[in-house]
């Protein structure tokens, strides 16, 4: 009788168990967000006291001969940790230009170079900024000089980013070569060996320390 009176029991729980299985809805699990993904709607202004703006060109054939633009400022804005749709903006004040030589210096402002009378200013505007790995980016934007605008890419290296009592920083280099004949600036003379005095070549070399805007 005991063994008649436990098989509708055993039954009966099996049935419900059956039950609940077919109610319960499966369940599948987000994958977690990358780093990229990440929003953090971060802005960053220039510390111009720890950055610099420099450029070079060979002079002569031999030797080099450097200058930098003493007022100028850069902003980055991005929502992405990994800097990836990060928006890099820098302009340059054509009349701060200084290679410690007052009378070359009076030369580049004037219309054989930058004209800063009529072109006080020279902007970049980024259009992508592309990881590269190993802290390194593709900079890709356009270069404004004089009249001209022209597409450049600076190759990037990232210092890193620290935690400060004033706020974050974050350090980047970045470094490019442009033609200065593609933006009008055509000064131009020869050695008696037929090389130009001034290489069309310029170098620049951007280092940057940002401080994060609160």
């Amino acid at each position: 009788m005991k063994k008649l009176f436990m098989i509708p029991l055993v039954v009966a729980s099996t049935g419900i168990l059956l039950s609940a299985s077919n109610s319960t809805e499966p369940t599948t699990a987000k994958p977690a967000a990358t780093s990229s993904e990440k929003k953090v709607n971060t802005a960053w202004k220039l510390d111009r006291g720890h950055s610099s703006l420099r450029f070079t060109v060979t002079h002569m054939v031999v030797s080099e001969s450097e200058g930098t633009f003493k007022n100028w400022n850069g902003t980055m804005e991005h929502t992405k940790e990994d800097f990836s749709d990060a928006k890099i903006s820098f302009t340059a004040d054509v009349n701060s230009i200084n290679t410690d030589n007052e009378n070359r210096d009076k030369h580049l402002k004037s219309d054989d170079f930058f004209n800063a009378e009529k072109y006080p200013e020279i902007k970049f505007v980024s259009t992508s900024f592309v990881p590269q790995g190993d802290k390194k980016y593709k900079l890709n934007g356009n270069l404004t000089i004089r009249d001209v605008t022209k597409p450049v890419t600076f190759d990037v290296t990232y210092g890193g980013t620290i935690k400060t009592p004033r706020g974050s920083k974050s350090g980047f280099k970045a470094n490019t070569s442009i033609n200065r004949f593609d933006y009008n600036l055509k000064w131009d003379r020869a050695t008696e060996a037929g090389s130009l005095v001034v290489s069309k070549e310029v170098d620049i070399a951007v280092k940057i320390e940002f401080d994060e805007v609160k």
